[in-house]
């Protein structure tokens, strides 16, 4: 390559990462006021409970399956066949829901096994397009978990998992998906998270983070200080930060992509504006980031957690603390 044609494809390149921050830059700026919201869906305010401990556990499920049926029926009443059943599901006498929200897009924590007893525990955080109307295909995936944490735990070792719809995700076509500013509001409900998961299962419980997609960039800005062992990113498009050590936490910090996960081809660029950061900066696989890199797999986008996977796998045992275990590309 001579002296020109480096000049020009240093232009080139100069030109693309322009042009590419601008688009981000402009559809977070014009796109939202193009968006009309949904007609909301009646719903009743969230019970009101005192921060669960193991002794109310039960308490606390039975009294937010009582609001999920009373969510139901006001979503029925209201015409909302979809949501009235999505609500009804919730509301069976089989679900353990440590929170539940039926207003707006919805907000659930769900646990599955035995919390209070539990040696080691998983926390899913999912990235956009979920919420009470896509629930099923979250709740998939933490039961896929609970299955696999059950055929890997040695004998005796007690596991739960809760999968953590609490904040607002964006929608996978949206300029808020391209933004920290659902993540900037859903770190401190995730600390909470945390806190009230720590209360219940004492301090000799391992927690872990396990982060899809824009779920990464959440437990990102949750990430410093939090008393978790390790922090998994999955399918993630970036963190916000430009290193594992910029996220603060003495937690382990691991990365993977599937090799067919169209996020791969997401610019790993960022830059300030309004308050917010459009853009998610360093690749998590990458080098300079420093992440433990771990292998996941032929899959997509939406196949980490899928049954026989060897992200799901790895994910297992990096719950587990078998470290050692996790295989690498």
């Amino acid at each position: 390559m001579g002296p020109g044609t480096a000049v020009r494809w240093r232009r080139c390149v100069s030109r693309w990462r322009r042009t590419t921050l601008a688009a981000l830059i402009c559809g977070a700026v014009v796109l939202p006021l193009s968006g009309a919201a949904r007609p909301g869906i009646p719903a009743p305010a969230p019970a009101v409970l005192a921060a669960p401990t193991a002794g109310t556990l039960d308490e606390a499920y039975a009294a937010n399956r009582a609001n999920a049926a009373e969510a139901s029926r006001m979503a029925a009443d209201h015409g909302d066949r979809h949501r009235a059943a999505a609500d009804r599901s919730m509301a069976d006498p089989s679900r353990r829901l440590l929170a539940f929200d039926g207003q707006g897009a919805g907000r659930a924590t769900e646990v599955f096994g035995d919390l209070a007893h539990a040696d080691h525990v998983a926390v899913l955080v999912p990235g956009s397009d979920t919420s009470l109307d896509t629930y099923d295909r979250f709740r998939a995936a933490a039961l896929a978990l609970h299955r696999q944490l059950a055929a890997e735990a040695p004998e005796g070792t007690r596991t739960a998992v809760v999968a953590w719809l609490g904040y607002e995700t964006p929608g996978t076509v949206s300029t808020a998906v391209a933004t920290t500013g659902r993540a900037d509001r859903a770190a401190p409900k995730l600390r909470a998270l945390v806190d009230d998961l720590r209360g219940i299962t004492g301090p000799g419980t391992s927690l872990t983070l396990l982060c899809h997609s824009y779920g990464s960039v959440v437990c990102a800005r949750a990430a410093a200080g939090l008393d978790v062992a390790d922090i998994a990113l999955v399918g993630s498009p970036g963190t916000g930060a430009d290193s594992a050590a910029g996220l603060h936490t003495s937690a382990r910090i691991w990365a993977a992509r599937g090799a067919d996960d169209w996020v791969e081809h997401v610019p790993h660029l960022s830059a300030g504006l309004f308050g917010t950061t459009v853009g998610f900066g360093t690749d998590p696989l990458s080098p300079d980031f420093g992440a433990r890199v771990f292998a996941a797999g032929d899959g997509g986008h939406s196949d980490y957690f899928d049954t026989g996977s060897v992200s799901l796998t790895n994910l297992a045992r990096i719950v587990l603390g078998e470290t050692a275990e996790v295989t690498h590309d």
